[in-house]
């Protein structure tokens, strides 16, 4: 990609709307972005990898705010590198620790489909209980009681 990008372009490239990448530069997320003559922004190579970088440690949920933080001691340059590894160890420890806990989470869902799935086996193949003898009332009767209806006249007026 040598060629600088619109707001538009990259907008169409990331998946990420204009109004987002304008938050991303107002954040501090993204270093103030050179602008052409009439004052539209241009995105270079550079600008598009650290967005997509960006938008991995979205992905992995990490708060904005920590974000902001890694984006500032990047634009510190390499004195913060240490601060920047160590920031990304503690994020990817609780990344696999989410993983982790959502690994157990599946598996007890897979568990509980699978009770599920065997139920359904076992009620296709096996025949439904016979009703001899029993009192079966059949689905279109009622096993309630029947009400008496009030006579019109008894009713009070206005009801």
């Amino acid at each position: 990609m040598d060629s600088l990008l619109t707001i538009a372009e990259v907008a169409e490239r990331t998946g990420l709307t204009a109004h987002t990448l304008r938050y991303y530069e107002r954040a501090g997320l993204i270093a103030p972005v050179p602008r052409a003559a009439g004052g539209q922004r241009r995105y270079a190579a550079s600008d598009m990898e650290w967005i997509g970088f960006l938008l991995r440690l979205r992905d992995t949920r990490m708060p904005i705010g920590q974000m902001q933080v890694f984006a500032r001691l990047r634009s510190e340059g390499s004195a913060t590198t240490s601060e920047r590894r160590e920031l990304l160890e503690r994020h990817l420890a609780a990344v696999e620790a989410a993983i982790a806990t959502m690994a157990q989470a599946a598996q007890v869902l897979r568990s509980k489909i699978a009770h599920y799935q065997d139920q359904e086996t076992s009620l296709r193949t096996t025949p439904p209980p016979t009703r001899q003898g029993s009192s079966h009332v059949p689905r279109n009767q009622s096993t309630l009681p029947a009400r008496p209806r009030q006579a019109a006249r008894n009713r009070r007026p206005g009801r």
